[in-house]
């Protein structure tokens, strides 16, 4: 098993005798900002430049950048990195600037850009702006474009983001083994206006998946179909931090697909509209009401809605698997097998041996002993009990006396007396009764 420390380490030695950038060279870049916290840092308004209302990167962070002659410079460090998935696993992974996904690049429409890119990786880069128009030479797909960024070397990407949308930024360069552990970040470019298509709150966040054995901490890349975790930013639930939005707040949500599947993005509570693909806005006359929206890979969808109904409402993907930590497909269905004398007899020695499936996959607030640096299949605790879901779910918290531009975790939704599903108290007798049809009497109500 690698650890945390000898990852980094091998990781920094395989590119030290190959480093092209001098130190005085590097010290013209503008600093290379790196953050590994996991939470979802508080958005900053801008410090210069054209006037924006920036967005939430989803337990993230946005790149800060330096004004330099009227150019908005960035730099990305593409490096391995250790990400938290949620508590009690720790992945190897590659990102930029300390985690994965690397931060999110916020710009405005008709900004002149600059982006340093330094490969502190083991092999060759690139880096492509996906969805954005730009002179061909910048589009950074590796022998296509450009030459490669080898190991140590530092490259430059300059071209003006001609049109506001929401974006991604990942490698065209051994992109199955680079993508499959995690290189990839967020772009967002604002309207010139800043009036236009106004919201109070503003998400994003990357739909990523990794095939990671359960005890190891390295993804396996050559993985297609068995991927067994599924998450946002890197994160799996519940690691992902809740959305939390003041009553009657008009929330944008930003949503990009770089997993090798498609995701059904499905929200309780409120209908939302798609106001946005990476191909650009949707006129408004193209919109209509949706509470899922399928995120295909290589897509880009923004949903918006009115967050007009208090409570922790869910948010996830609505693929039943995609909302589970690691499992397998080999796993059989036991539904209704009596395992209670094959039970006791491996009991006698695995003492820890616990038969599942019997009566249902629920884990009920069970546990059971797992590898090390394992998440379980199904955690996670609610106000009324284990909620049972990983993955891909989160929540979208909605309070009436939330401050206006607060992050914080409200904690959990204190319903009104007598709005809550309980159980029935009353005589079975009282309850509306039940015909069934006669089995001979067909749809149209004729006898056959």
């Amino acid at each position: 098993m690698t650890s945390r420390r000898r990852f980094l380490r091998n990781a920094s030695l395989a590119v030290m005798g190959a480093t092209a950038v001098e130190r005085t060279a590097l010290a013209a870049l503008p600093d290379a900002a790196t953050r590994s916290d996991a939470s979802t840092a508080k958005p900053h308004s801008p410090p210069n430049g054209r006037p924006y209302r920036p967005v939430v990167t989803l337990n993230g962070w946005t790149l800060p950048w330096r004004m330099r002659n009227g150019v908005k410079e960035f730099h990305l460090i593409a490096e391995p990195v250790v990400r938290e998935i949620a508590p009690g696993m720790q992945a190897n992974l590659w990102g930029y600037n300390g985690q994965s996904p690397g931060p999110t690049i916020e710009v405005v429409e008709g900004d002149r850009v600059r982006l340093y890119v330094t490969n502190r990786l083991p092999e060759a880069t690139s880096v492509h702006w996906h969805g954005q128009r730009l002179p061909n030479g910048m589009d950074g797909v590796a022998g296509l474009n450009q030459r490669a960024i080898a190991p140590g070397q530092t490259y430059v990407y300059e071209f003006e983001a001609k049109r506001a949308g929401t974006f991604m930024y990942h490698p065209h360069a051994d992109e199955m083994m680079q993508m499959a552990m995690g290189l990839m970040g967020f772009w967002v470019t604002h309207p010139k206006d800043p009036s236009f298509m106004p919201v109070e709150r503003d998400y994003v966040f990357l739909i990523n998946a990794y095939a990671i054995d359960p005890g190891s901490r390295t993804p396996r890349v050559n993985e297609m179909t068995d991927f067994n975790l599924w998450t946002w930013n890197s994160r799996a639930f519940p690691g992902i931090d809740p959305l939390v939005a003041r009553q009657g707040d008009r929330v944008r949500i930003r949503i990009g697909n770089l997993t090798m599947t498609n995701h059904p993005i499905h929200l309780h509570g409120h209908e939302f509209k798609v106001t946005g693909t990476d191909g650009g806005w949707v006129p408004p006359t193209a919109q209509w009401p949706e509470v899922t929206t399928d995120v295909a890979v290589g897509q880009m969808r923004t949903i918006e809605f009115d967050a007009t109904e208090p409570g922790d409402w869910a948010f996830h993907c609505h693929k039943s698997h995609h909302t589970m930590n690691p499992m397998g497909h080999d796993v059989p269905t036991m539904l209704g097998v009596n395992q209670r004398e094959i039970a006791t007899k491996i009991a006698r020695i695995i003492p820890d041996y616990m038969a599942m499936g019997e009566t249902g996959a629920s884990m009920n607030g069970m546990e059971m002993p797992l590898p090390e640096n394992t998440l379980p299949m199904m955690t996670g605790t609610g106000p009324y009990g284990p909620i049972e879901m990983g993955g891909m779910f989160t929540t979208l918290k909605v309070r009436q006396d939330l401050p206006r531009d607060s992050y914080r975790d409200p904690g959990w939704y204190r319903a009104p007396r007598g709005s809550v599903a309980s159980p029935w108290q009353g005589s079975t007798s009282a309850l509306p009764s039940t015909h069934r049809q006669p089995a001979n009497v067909g749809k149209t109500g004729v006898k056959s």
